[in-house]
């Protein structure tokens, strides 16, 4: 199995930086003041396409033979990896095709077909999107550009914890402990892989909703494991019950362990974020941001990081969250 390592992840930055934003490091007085320590938040909803898979995507799209671009590329998502390489895609003018589930939030599937990507539609609890995706390349020859389980992507999403730690040493603040969202786990992989050549002290945490644990189970067992995914999460882009085999390759050695989030949790961090972080995220990119405000998942003093993943959700989503925890 060929896994990356931090001179991957180096290339990769190299490799997408005239077109991924770097995004910010922000700070609030207001969060600090409730958490009693110092909260440093990577916002990855102002990346291209409004999360961090736009880097992964573009670093494996970037590396295809020019022989094999005319093909196009297919991939599979419920959303953010699916505008990330449709985005990807339309900027070296290549075709993309997405296999996305019908019941994709409304925003993912229209940032993805706004970048004019042909999008194959099915049913999550009946259909096999790999095996959809499949039988596409094998007609087509197109690319699959996976969303978790490749090197280069793994590669690529580590590009924000490489970020994230050149702009925590730039300010002087080391940090402790980062919380990252996890599903198959690329970005949390690639974190963790960045933090450990930049920041060896620091911990690297993966988020997943309850049920969805798969990351956290397969680190405590020391192989992969599967959650039981035995009923949907309000976050829809973390609901694979199993990390990939290159992710949790990486994730076993440098992961410092996993939590598991409520709803109701996601839906704090959602409202939380809007009211007083003036930031919409949707309720995945803010797994991490709730596990720091529902629980004592660090210690005390600890500067922690918060990868917040994306912010494509859908306004009644947003509005929703709000509602059901005003005071968050």
């Amino acid at each position: 199995m060929l896994l990356p390592d931090y001179a991957d992840i180096e290339a990769a930055a190299e490799r997408i930086a005239p077109w991924a934003v770097v995004t910010p490091l922000l700070e609030s007085p207001a969060l600090n003041a409730r958490m009693g320590t110092r909260v440093l938040l990577k916002a990855e909803p102002f990346q291209r396409t409004g999360s961090f898979k736009f880097r992964g995507a573009c670093n494996r799209i970037r590396l295809i033979p020019e022989a094999e671009r005319k093909r196009g590329v297919i991939a599979f998502s419920s959303g953010n990896h699916a505008q990330g390489v449709a985005a990807a895609a339309a900027l070296f003018d290549l075709s993309a095709t997405i296999v996305m589930p019908a019941d994709a939030p409304r925003a993912k599937i229209e940032g993805t077909r706004a970048y004019g990507a042909k999008i194959v539609n099915y049913d999550r609890k009946r259909d096999d999107r790999e095996a959809i995706a499949r039988r596409i390349q094998e007609e087509t020859g197109a690319t699959l550009i996976k969303p978790f389980d490749d090197p280069f992507v793994v590669a690529g999403q580590g590009t924000a914890g490489r970020e994230m730690a050149a702009q925590a040493r730039a300010i002087g603040v080391p940090i402790d402990r980062v919380f990252v969202p996890a599903s198959g786990g690329g970005v949390a992989s690639g974190i963790a892989l960045a933090f450990a050549h930049d920041s060896p002290a620091t911990k690297v945490m993966s988020v997943e909703p309850a049920g969805y644990e798969g990351m956290a189970l397969s680190l405590a067992a020391g192989m992969r494991k599967a959650a039981p995914a035995d009923k949907p999460s309000m976050a829809d882009a973390l609901q694979a019950p199993m990390p990939g085999e290159v992710p949790f390759a990486v994730a076993k050695q440098y992961l410092a362990g996993g939590v598991a989030v409520s709803d109701e949790d996601l839906a704090r961090a959602v409202s939380y974020a809007v009211r007083v972080l003036k930031i919409v995220i949707e309720p995945s990119g803010g797994a991490g941001l709730a596990a720091l405000l529902s629980s004592n998942h660090h210690h005390k003093g600890e500067v922690i990081g918060i990868v917040l993943s994306g912010g494509n959700a859908d306004p009644e989503v947003i509005a929703d969250c709000c509602a059901r925890v005003p005071q968050p």
